[in-house]
């Protein structure tokens, strides 16, 4: 499953060091104009305990698509913000990295640090971008309702209307708190400021968790009901050069049970709405990902299409028992292993065993 979360801000917020932070990749940073893009494995301590149980010959974590887009500035009007916001088309979900301390040696955007506007430039870039997508849509629309009387086009056109008046009045389409019939009605135009998003504030370091630019955005996180993390991009992207065993002695003299990359990757999974399940054995031990409120047959795609389309049945048990009673016969014995049909919504710490027909 190929979803991306992307990492804007606005030039020196701190993006590419976090990028880097979390994949280890060594990107450029300040004024750069490349995309980068990695592959990450979300963290997930479930699999190390299974793997210690099932001893398997391979371990295979989830994983996630971090696309760095390159620096968003205001009122851009060129190709390149074209581009730019073009790269905000194809992710799930946004990481909206803010600079959150002062320091005149790491080069910024702007001559004051102020949260609140660097935030308010990148949503009014993508409000730009979604208002020339629906002005498009407004007009295919009204061409099918020239054509004669059509009730589905009417609402349609409707609707557009008002996410995009909002959106003239500065209210990023995330904000307008959108009916259901509304988000399907925009829902070919991909809009960038629907999107969710993830505030991460970056600071000089974990002890300037508090001042009073992380309080800015904690507000802003606040009020649109949106999830923020305090993170110190410079000392994460730091830890990231070490090796594993270097990096959980570092953060235990911290005194962390994790790095903040970690907590922003789950919080990034958790954003997208998805969940892990798991498939087990001697072969191979495995994180999957499907979207909360998945039934059994879409989530068994994820592991093969041939599951989902001669999908029979699914045989389940969950994690939290299989840990709490020690082995697969101690789980079956206590009656905790269960014969799941269609309509099952799949669990995030399902353990489970596909039953189809092969084509």
């Amino acid at each position: 499953m190929a979803l991306i979360c992307g990492l804007v801000g606005v030039p020196g917020s701190g993006k590419t060091v976090i990028f880097n932070a979390i994949t280890a990749a060594g990107a450029t940073g300040f004024g750069g104009t490349e995309t980068n893009r990695m592959v990450v494995n979300v963290p997930d301590s479930r699999l190390d305990k299974l793997a210690a149980m099932y001893n398997p010959r391979k371990l295979v974590p989830a994983t996630l698509d971090i696309l760095d887009i390159p620096g968003l500035k205001k009122a851009q009007g060129s190709s390149r913000g074209s581009q730019l916001l073009a790269n905000l088309k194809n992710v799930e979900a946004l990481l909206h990295v803010v600079r959150c301390f002062e320091d005149p040696n790491v080069p910024f955007e702007y001559d004051t640090i102020n949260p609140v506007r660097d935030v308010e430039n990148i949503d009014l870039e993508m409000m730009a971008a979604d208002a020339v997508t629906l002005e498009n849509k407004i007009e295919r629309v009204s061409k099918k309702l020239k054509a004669g009387d059509n009730k589905d086009a009417i609402m349609e056109s409707a609707h557009c209307k008002k996410v995009y008046d909002a959106i003239q009045q500065g209210i990023p389409a995330r904000k307008q708190d959108l009916s259901k019939a509304e988000k399907a009605s925009v829902y070919e135009c991909n809009l960038v400021s629907l999107k969710p998003v993830l505030y991460i504030a970056n600071v000089k370091s974990m002890a300037d968790s508090g001042n009073k630019h992380v309080a800015a955005i904690k507000e802003i996180a606040t009020a649109e009901n949106a999830g923020i993390i305090v993170v110190c991009g410079r000392d994460e992207a730091d830890i990231s050069q070490l090796d594993k065993a270097d990096q959980k002695e570092f953060l235990k003299e911290l005194g962390l049970e994790e790095s903040s990359m970690e907590r922003l990757l789950k919080a990034a999974y958790c954003l997208l709405g998805l969940i892990s399940f798991f498939t087990v054995g001697e072969d191979e031990v495995r994180a999957w990902t499907c979207r909360a409120g998945d039934k059994a047959p879409v989530a068994a795609g994820k592991i093969h299409t041939d599951m989902e389309k001669g999908f029979i049945r699914m045989e389940v048990m969950h994690y939290d028992d299989l840990l709490a009673l020690g082995s697969e016969s101690a789980l079956l014995k206590a009656g905790k292993k269960r014969v799941e049909s269609r309509e099952y919504e799949v669990k995030d710490g399902d353990i489970v065993t596909v039953l189809f027909n092969k084509p």
